[in-house]
């Protein structure tokens, strides 16, 4: 009787593609390449970190953006609608 190799099938894949996505970090010139946020120009971008209006990280004097930044900077930039009443 032969023993089959455990598959470990599409979900660890993808649960692990998601971990490593959460380590991923942009530097502003990828964030303006993959439109990540909504700003046109890497001067512009980096002008705003250094004024720390938006919000970012600065590992070793370089300005980068995790997951979790792009998620925040997209949360306060969003649009509320108007509520009829």
């Amino acid at each position: 009787m032969t023993r089959k190799a455990a598959d470990p099938g599409p979900t660890a894949t993808t649960t692990r593609d998601e971990d490593e996505a959460e380590y991923r970090r942009w530097t502003p010139e990828e964030v303006i390449e993959l439109q990540l946020l909504p700003y046109r120009s890497v001067r512009v971008l980096k002008r705003l970190c250094y004024r720390r209006a938006i919000h970012h990280h600065l590992d070793g004097g370089r300005i980068t953006f995790t997951p979790e930044d792009l998620r925040r900077e997209n949360e306060r930039t969003a649009v509320v609608p108007f509520a009829k009443a």
